[in-house]
C-alpha cells in the first residue's frame, strides 16, 4: 500500500511538473493564490469525491475521469517510443469496453445507489494506476484473457463468416443497383431535343 501511495506521489509530481494546459492553468492559479499545485490538485480531488456523493451530473464526472487522463497518457504512449506504456494502456482500454458493456445492463440498478459513481471513480482510478498491480493488468489477466482465449476460434470464425457475408451483401446490392440504373436507361431512353418548329414568317405579304 506504501509502495502505491508513492507511485501515485510520483506520477503526480511528474505530471505537474510537465508542460500542459493543466499545469499552465495550475500555475496561474498558484502565482494569484499562493497555494502550492500539489494542495490544489488534493482540494480538487477532495471536492471532486464530495461532488460525487452528493453533486448533480455525477456520471459525466466519473467518465471524464475514466477518459480524459488515459486519453491524454495514450497519446504520448502512442508518440512515446517505447512500447510497454502502449500495452499498459491498450490493457486498460479493453478493460474499460468489457465494464462499458457491463455497465449498460446493471446501470439502470447500480446507478440508484448513493455510493455508485464514488465507487465506479474508485475503480477507474485502480484501472489506470501507475504500479504493476492495477486494475486493468489484474482484470485482464485473471478475467479476460482466459475467456478470450477459450472462444478465440469460435470469435475468429464468427468474425470470418460475418466479413464473407459483408463483402457478399455489398456485392450483391452494387450488382442489383447498376441493373437497376442499366434497365431504367433501356425502358426510359433520354428524349431527343424537341425539334423547332418553324416561327411566323417575317416576309411582306403579297397583295
Amino acid at each position: 500500500m506504501v509502495s502505491f501511495f508513492s507511485k501515485v506521489k510520483e506520477r503526480v509530481d511528474t505530471f505537474l511538473n510537465e508542460k500542459n494546459f493543466v499545469t499552465d492553468f495550475l500555475n496561474k492559479v498558484e502565482e494569484k493564490t499562493g497555494i502550492k499545485k500539489r494542495l490544489l490538485v488534493i482540494g480538487t480531488a477532495a471536492a471532486t469525491g464530495l461532488y460525487l456523493l452528493f453533486g448533480y451530473g455525477a456520471s459525466l464526472i466519473c467518465n471524464l475521469i475514466g477518459f480524459v487522463y488515459p486519453a491524454y497518457y495514450s497519446i504520448k504512449a502512442i508518440e512515446s517510443p517505447n512500447k510497454d506504456d502502449d500495452t499498459q494502456w491498450l490493457t486498460y482500454w479493453v478493460v474499460y469496453g468489457v465494464f462499458g458493456v457491463g455497465e449498460f445492463f446493471s446501470d439502470i440498478f447500480l446507478s440508484w445507489c448513493p455510493f455508485y459513481y464514488l465507487c465506479k471513480c474508485l475503480f477507474l482510478l485502480w484501472c489506470m494506476a501507475p504500479v504493476p498491480w492495477n486494475g486493468s493488468q489484474v482484470l485482464y489477466r485473471r478475467l479476460v484473457r482466459p475467456l478470450f482465449l477459450k472462444h478465440e476460434a469460435t470469435v475468429d470464425s464468427m468474425v470470418c463468416d460475418l466479413n464473407g457475408k459483408a463483402i457478399t451483401t455489398v456485392e450483391h446490392v452494387t450488382r442489383e443497383v447498376l441493373q437497376t440504373l442499366v434497365r431504367s436507361r433501356t425502358i426510359h431512353p433520354a428524349e431527343p431535343a424537341a425539334k423547332e418548329l418553324p416561327g411566323p414568317s417575317n416576309e411582306p405579304k403579297v397583295d
